[in-house]
């Protein structure tokens, strides 16, 4: 068994090639506060895993042992985007981009908001962009959690990837064009980023 990541809320590792998250129960914690913690969320993430599995590139869920708040699923072993986007040709970065903003539309069309799009839960394997870590993911109709989900894409970009931000977010939105609502959520998404300027100037 090797630990891959161990967080706050939970532990990540390896065994036998299967990717294993194991949701850490707390003792100090009341009861209902711990399945909040722990279980719950870990049937929401089998849920939402699932549902994604069959509409976009996530890794397969194998297991879900609620009881003892473990999910197992298919380990992706590739590219971290996070860690290589930035090396990558100028041509090859642009395809990925717009093949993240695709997959985001997709995800949003069917009402999947992922809650922490950055380039750490983003893997590429075979030319294929991998989503991971829904933890925080939920199920939503609203076009204002479909826009903060691209904002909060926008500004993991811009902080990671300060140096080709522009190109990747324009491609990004090229890609994000596949949403029937595209719109509609680009609209939304300038009244999010005004709200965000307006605090940071009464801040």
């Amino acid at each position: 068994m090797k630990i891959l990541h161990r967080g706050a809320e939970a532990i990540l590792y390896l065994e036998n090639n299967i990717l294993v998250k194991k949701r850490i129960s707390k003792g100090y914690r009341h009861k209902f506060i711990d399945n909040t913690k722990t279980k719950y969320p870990t049937r929401k993430e089998y849920k939402l895993l699932t549902k994604a599995s069959q509409i976009i590139n996530v890794p397969k869920v194998l297991e879900i042992d609620e009881a003892n708040s473990i999910v197992k699923m298919e380990y992706i072993k590739g590219d971290v985007l996070k860690n290589t986007l930035d090396s990558y040709t100028k041509s090859k970065r642009e395809k990925i981009a717009r093949l993240i903003g695709e997959q985001t539309a997709i995800m949003h069309d069917n009402d999947i908001i992922h809650s922490d799009l950055t380039t750490s839960n983003m893997i590429l394997k075979n030319n294929k962009v991998y989503f991971i870590d829904f933890g925080l993911g939920y199920i939503s109709k609203k076009i204002e959690d479909r826009a903060v989900d691209l904002h909060l894409l926008k500004q993991a970009l811009e902080s990671k990837h300060y140096k080709h931000y522009k190109e990747l977010y324009e491609n990004v939105l090229n890609g994000y064009k596949k949403s029937k609502d595209y719109q509609k959520v680009l609209t939304q998404l300038e009244q999010v980023e005004k709200r965000g300027r307006y605090k940071r100037k009464s801040g």
